[in-house]
């Protein structure tokens, strides 16, 4: 500390010196490109400090302990719907490879609960019974409920994904930009899920609408749960 003392005093006393020869262009220069380097010094460290308030690291638990409840109900839907239209060459790899996408999100967010401190979801076995469930039976109704299954889940779970990020722009610290990027991402990927069930003609399932409304609101109704247990 003595020495940073010593450090900023010398600064100053040159800067004193500084502004005596205003006629010279290039102490002038020096003078700015100091003052613009503390205050860049400033920012940097002020970002560096800020730290979570309670209000804000409850939130990010929230967050991370229901995403990763989502996607462990996820890894057995598609693994229920595997283990019925898995030799299925149309829609097989089609879910397969939602399936991979799903399973790197799930390791992904196992990585983030200790990282970032957060008490799991205590119903795993619940998530766990439910997606294989709801997976086997919409496989079991045809291609086109299983199709129907994944639309309206990847509908509530892109919502949710933009919901939190709605409430992210509201947290300005380091600690949680990778946490934007990941729900960015994921967010994006469950979209083109999405995407992918509709061109795979979700819609042309059995009683669509009674079941999309049916496993919409179960999802939500998931995500509360999760949030709280």
């Amino acid at each position: 500390m003595t020495f940073s003392r010593q450090f900023y005093r010398s600064i100053c006393a040159n800067l004193f010196f500084v502004n005596i020869n205003l006629n010279s262009g290039r102490f002038r220069s020096l003078g700015y490109q100091f003052v613009c380097l503390q205050n860049q010094s400033t920012i940097k460290s002020t970002t560096k400090n800020d730290r979570l308030t309670d209000e804000q690291k409850k939130l990010i638990d929230s967050m991370i302990r229901v995403d990763q409840a989502g996607e462990i109900g996820a890894n057995w839907i598609y693994k229920g719907q595997m283990t019925v239209l898995g030799g299925d060459k149309k829609v097989g790899p089609v879910i397969q490879e939602m399936w991979e996408q799903e399973k790197h999100h799930l390791r992904t967010f196992d990585e983030m609960i200790p990282r970032y401190r957060v008490r799991p979801s205590l119903l795993r076995p619940v998530w766990e019974a439910t997606g294989f469930i709801l997976g086997v039976s919409t496989a079991l109704m045809g291609k086109e409920a299983a199709m129907a299954c994944t639309e309206a889940v990847e509908t509530v779970i892109g919502e949710h994904y933009n919901d939190q990020l709605r409430d992210l722009l509201h947290v300005e610290n380091v600690d949680v930009e990778d946490l934007k990027k990941i729900i960015k991402e994921f967010r994006d990927d469950e979209l083109h899920h999405l995407d992918t069930a509709v061109d795979y003609e979700s819609q042309k399932a059995p009683f669509y609408s009674l079941l999309s409304t049916i496993i919409n609101n179960g999802c939500k109704a998931a995500i509360w749960v999760a949030k709280k247990i």
